[in-house]
């Protein structure tokens, strides 16, 4: 931590998400250094979720960024200098490849007393029996204090020489048995009781071992134990791992390309939940929460400071990026505030327009003081405008009427209804469910012909607890519907909420259903809310992100009205003359840009238009403009390889090939693999060869 920063840490609650994997690289494709970190140095303390993220990889670089974050995460005071796990971990490495293995002919680390040795560490006792006339070579180690790791808090791991020949094998109770211990057994071999004792009769701890490790079945069971079994072949070999929260890996695989280095290593967990409203104004909002595991502040003089950099995007079921969007919210507190607030959640809300169909949201929010990011991804399904729809049902904790930013865009506002809803769906029996839904083109016939009714249960596994009716006209709004049920009463414990619409016989015709729970606890932390209210709707700026995401669908005709009326809304706006002008090209529509960007060339804003006017003027034939637009483009941006060589073309149709030819030769110093632009070079200069 640097010198002069303190760092508060606000504790939050959180869940892991889940990514998508592409195909996994063997073992042998990594390079050396790689392979023998994976399958040597972290080959027993690695989650499979971890390894599969470090297969995907692509680059040392990635490598390397995921090896660092590999051991921050298993680092158990951040705040020291050491990585107290990792000194530790490569001490017990050291130790087995030095002291185990060397009656076989792998390293240390390969024998089962090494496995053992580098996921426990060192025994609390040691008792060996090696010297035995009736038994083979033995030893018994034993654990104390490990219900840290999730196992039981003391238990016995036994190693045997088998045959009295080779390195110690893990031994165990149900594969191997109390007669395999015995030199001279020649009994049944099923037959445990006579072996065991045998057994007792030369040594009794190492009888009671050979039916079970765990202390408190000694003297209790007479077969080998089936505990002892999952202990050794399933709870230990996953107590290390277990204990990590890997979603940082598959995290920072997906997001490795739009994040910083210094991020990478520093992922931190979060709920998340993303719900659809339809606006009055007819356009569907999605609203999102994301309530990260711990919010990072750096005090700065007497402030606590920190910088969230968001970066949303819409991603369609072609992997296209429809939409893409970023947010800078910086937040500051002096100590009173932050004395409220450090106990509680953070949560932050926003909402983006979206189109009908079918997407993934990605959003990325990075602070940028702490250097940390979390993430949240959720499928989100838009209908058809003329689609009769049940919105998603969303459960809230509580709900503020009358709030003072009704009228404007704001996440989980509906009119002036404030709804507070958690991302884990979480309640206390003290509290009150608020459920709100939104029913959207119902058919006007429909309504008329048959008396609707909503249908609202609750239950818990199969037993229903609450169902009530109630007829949609009786509605307060029988599109914005909002009702509430108290939950005094409910035991600790998960349960569904279905809403129904019926018809006048019965049928169920719309149906959506969501899942909450009852904690134990009677008061549950909720959060402080970071929110940016956007303008009300018909905004322009709705108008044109709705235009420009039907113009990455390939939907023209639909991108042209919404960007036109945005446009001719607010024709100053550099952003929907540029957009709008954009959409004008694609639909050749040349002369128009024309007229659409002039008055822009004459202000501050030129710079923005240069590119669309060089390449409006290169569509109607005008070369030598759209040269000069090129050239001050490049001027004002800086070397850019596609208007480098859209320059070489207009001077090679203009027949001047000795600019065509310093235009494309310095394409080519910025990137030399491009054939196509080499081969034109080449014919140029041979060209001029042979006429010299």
């Amino acid at each position: 931590m640097k010198k002069g920063l303190i760092l508060i840490v606000i504790f939050l609650l959180f869940l892991p998400s889940s990514a998508i994997f592409s195909e996994t690289k063997s073992l042998k494709e990594l390079p050396p250094q790689y392979r023998k970190w994976l399958e040597e140095e972290v080959a027993y303390i690695i989650s499979p979720k971890e390894k599969e993220v470090f297969l995907n990889l692509e680059t040392d670089r990635e490598r390397q960024i995921f090896i660092e974050a590999f051991w921050k995460h298993r680092d158990p005071d951040p705040l020291t200098p050491e990585n107290e796990f990792k000194k530790e971990h490569y001490r017990r490495l050291n130790y087995v490849n030095q002291w185990f293995g060397r009656e076989g002919p792998g390293k240390g680390w390969r024998t089962d007393m090494g496995r053992i040795y580098i996921l426990l560490g060192q025994p609390a006792q040691i008792s060996r029996f090696e010297n035995e006339s009736e038994i083979f070579p033995t030893v018994v180690w034993f654990y104390q204090g490990m219900s840290k790791l999730g196992l039981p808090d003391s238990f016995y791991v036994t190693f045997f020489k088998r045959s009295g020949m080779g390195e110690y094998e893990l031994y165990s109770p149900i594969k191997d048995g109390p007669q395999s211990l015995l030199i001279h057994y020649q009994g049944d071999a099923t037959d445990y009781q006579f072996a065991y004792d045998q057994l007792y009769n030369i040594n009794p701890l190492v009888a009671n071992v050979s039916l079970s490790l765990l202390p408190d079945e000694f003297g209790r069971i007479f077969s080998p134990s089936l505990a002892s079994e999952i202990l050794i072949k399933n709870k230990i070999p996953k107590a290390v791992y277990e204990q990590i929260e890997d979603s940082y890996a598959e995290k920072l695989l997906a997001y490795k390309d739009i994040i910083e280095v210094e991020y990478t290593a520093n992922y931190i967990s979060s709920d998340a939940c993303a719900q659809i409203i339809k606006d009055p104004s007819g356009i569907y909002f999605v609203h999102y929460a994301i309530e990260p595991k711990k919010l990072n502040l750096i005090q700065v003089n007497d402030q606590y400071r920190a910088n969230l950099e968001i970066v949303g995007r819409i991603i369609d079921q072609n992997s296209k990026i429809i939409y893409q969007y970023t947010r800078n919210i910086p937040i500051s507190f002096n100590q009173e505030r932050l004395n409220k607030i450090r106990k509680k959640l953070f949560s932050f809300q926003d909402t983006v327009p979206l189109i009908e169909g079918k997407y993934r949201l990605d959003v990325l929010v990075k602070n940028t003081m702490s250097k940390e990011f979390t993430s949240m991804e959720q499928k989100l399904i838009i209908p058809e405008n003329k689609t009769l729809w049940m919105s998603p049902l969303i459960l809230a904790n509580r709900v503020v009427t009358n709030s003072k930013y009704q009228g404007s865009v704001k996440p989980f506002l509906i009119n002036d209804t404030q709804l507070l809803p958690s991302p884990r769906n979480d309640f206390t029996n003290r509290e009150t469910l608020y459920l709100f839904f939104q029913i959207s083109n119902l058919p006007k016939y429909l309504g008329e012909k048959d008396k609707l009714e909503l249908e609202y249960k609750i239950t818990r596994g199969e037993k229903v607890l609450i169902k009530q009716k109630r007829l949609l006209q009786d509605s307060k709004d029988p599109i914005n519907i909002l009702e509430e049920f108290s939950l005094k009463g409910f035991s600790p414990d998960y349960y569904q909420l279905e809403v129904a619409l019926l018809n006048s016989s019965g049928q169920k015709i719309l149906i959506r259903n969501a899942n909450f729970f009852i904690s134990n606890f009677s008061q549950l932390a909720r959060p402080w809310v970071l929110s940016i209210p956007q303008p009300a709707t018909p905004d322009p700026i709705y108008l044109n992100i709705l235009g420009n995401q039907w113009l990455q669908k390939g939907e023209l005709a639909k991108a042209r009205t919404l960007l036109s009326e945005a446009y001719h809304l607010n024709s100053l706006s550099r952003k929907f003359s540029l957009d709008f002008g954009k959409c004008l090209f694609i639909n050749k529509e040349y002369h128009k840009v024309k007229e659409i960007i002039s008055p822009h060339l004459q202000g501050k804003g030129r710079p923005d238009f240069l590119l669309l006017s060089g390449q409006t003027c290169q569509a109607l034939g005008e070369l030598t403009q759209a040269i000069s637009f090129y050239k001050e483009y490049l001027t004002h941006f800086g070397a850019n390889l596609n208007v480098l060589n859209t320059i070489g073309e207009c001077y090679y149709k203009l027949g001047n090939f000795k600019e065509a030819l310093v235009a494309w030769e310095k394409s080519l110093e910025l990137n030399p693999n491009q054939e196509k632009i080499r081969k034109l070079v080449n014919s140029i200069k041979q060209n001029n060869e042979k006429s010299a």
